[in-house]
This record gives C-alpha cells, sequence and structure tokens, in this order.
C-alpha cells in the first residue's frame, strides 16, 4: 500500500503542478509564444512567397531581355555582313576603276610614245630625205649644173615676161 500512496501522492502532486501552472497563466504565454511563432512563420512564408514572386518575375524580365539582347546582337550580325558585303563590293568596284583607270593611263603612255617615236621616225626620215637630196643636187651641179642654172634663168624670165 506503501506504493499506492507515493503513486496517490505523486498524482495528486502532478495535479496540484498543472493546477498551479493554469493558474498562473503558463498555457496563455505558451500559447502567445505558439501565436507569436506561428504568426511570424506565417509573416516568413508569406514573405518567402512575395521574394519567390519578385524572383520569377525577374527571371521572366531577365529572360524577356536576353531575349531582346539575341534579338538585338542577330541584328548587328546582320548589320556587320551586310555592311561588309557592301564594302566588299565598293572595294572590288574601286580597284575595278583603278585598274581601269592604270590601264587607260598606260594605254595612252604606249600611244603617246608610239605617236613620238613616229614622230621621230619622220622627222629623221625628212633629215635622210633632205641630205639625200642635198647630195643629189650637189652631184648634179657639179657635172650639169651649169645647164640646169641656165634652163631656170630661162624658165623664170619667160614667165616674168
Amino acid at each position: 500500500m506503501f506504493f499506492a500512496t507515493n503513486t496517490f501522492w505523486a498524482f495528486v502532486s502532478v495535479v496540484i503542478f498543472f493546477g498551479i501552472v493554469i493558474y498562473m497563466g503558463v498555457p496563455k504565454v505558451i500559447t502567445g509564444m505558439l501565436d507569436d511563432r506561428i504568426k511570424k512563420i506565417e509573416q516568413d512564408l508569406s514573405e518567402a512567397k512575395r521574394l519567390r514572386e519578385e524572383a520569377q518575375a525577374l527571371l521572366a524580365e531577365y529572360g524577356r531581355k536576353r531575349k531582346e539582347a539575341e534579338s538585338e546582337a542577330e541584328d548587328i550580325i546582320i548589320a556587320a555582313q551586310e555592311e561588309a558585303t557592301r564594302m566588299r563590293e565598293e572595294a572590288a568596284q574601286a580597284l575595278n576603276d583603278m585598274v581601269a583607270r592604270r590601264t587607260k593611263a598606260v594605254e595612252d603612255r604606249i600611244a603617246h610614245a608610239e605617236a613620238q617615236a613616229l614622230a621621230e621616225v619622220r622627222s629623221r626620215s625628212a633629215d635622210v630625205a633632205v641630205e639625200a637630196a642635198r647630195r643629189i643636187l650637189t652631184k648634179q651641179m657639179e657635172t650639169g649644173g651649169d645647164t640646169l642654172i641656165d634652163a631656170a634663168i630661162k624658165e623664170v624670165s619667160g614667165k616674168l615676161n
């Protein structure tokens, strides 16, 4: 029975302890602490939800900006390729024009050199013809110059009369 009395007194002391705890308002304090903790957890959850939504919005915005940047980069690449093609065509045209100008200049120089060479040949031919005529006339004058002079004088006097 000693055992039963100890159990009884232990039970009574536990009931008194819980009575004092309830009387002192410990359950209200614990409930208040739990309510505060629940409110804090709810606030943390709502903050986490808000942050998640902001992160998703930022992710969507960055995805949109990335797509815009990729599109802009593609446009820049296309424009650069078009510009390179245009510059290549202009360079080819400029090269063709320069080759044509230089070819024309060389042809003009050749034509000028030909004309100059032809003029020199004509001049030299005239000099040779004059020299040949001088030699022939000198030889004829030595052999029959007096008769030629007399004939020329008669011809001139006949024309003057």
